[in-house]
């Protein structure tokens, strides 16, 4: 038997994509922070109206190269330095030049699996459901809808005042998501 049903948010639906970069920017102005818009493409600009920041993914590839490359460079001079160490020819037991081949892979690898793990962690998945999937009107996200989603976990969310809202910014469609 299931039990109560708990609201997810108000999903709203636009005709433009001019339209939904209006009610993206009015809805920012608004001062709400969980929210968010669907398009079947990207819409240019949306990422400002919505005032979006840059993606941190880039620290977690940046901090993945280091680490490849600091990895790279010690692990060859502890093989060549403590581990197994043999003179040949007079050349040094350690040299960064020929260790460098080594480390810049592991730089261009690690630095992969930052980007990918970052992503993941930012994205916060893997999320096996998500209750959007489920409502009916969503499944027009992926080919000609333009849906703008205001979450009921935000602090400024009250049911009446966001539908007021939403239908004040020219939405055609509004509807409530229940979890």
């Amino acid at each position: 038997m299931p039990g109560p049903k708990t609201t997810y948010g108000i999903i709203a639906q636009f005709e433009t994509p001019a339209a939904l970069m209006s009610a993206a920017e009015k809805v920012r102005e608004s001062g709400f922070r969980k929210w968010d818009v669907f398009t079947p493409y990207p819409v240019h600009g949306m990422d400002k109206a919505m005032g979006l920041k840059n993606s941190k993914v880039g620290w977690f590839s940046f901090l993945g190269g280091c680490s490849g490359y600091t990895l790279g460079m010690l692990m060859i001079w502890w093989m060549n330095k403590v581990n197994y160490p043999v003179v040949i020819g007079g050349k040094p037991m350690f040299s960064p030049f020929s260790a460098f081949p080594p480390s810049y892979e592991l730089t261009i690898l690690l630095g992969s699996f930052g980007s990918l793990l970052g992503m993941l962690f930012l994205n916060r998945l893997p999320r096996l459901h998500h209750p959007l999937l489920k409502h009916r009107r969503f499944a027009l996200a992926s080919h000609d809808g333009l849906f703008l989603v205001i979450e009921s976990a935000d602090q400024k969310y009250s049911e009446v005042e966001t539908r007021k809202l939403l239908e004040s910014l020219g939405s055609r469609q509004i509807e409530l998501v229940e979890e």
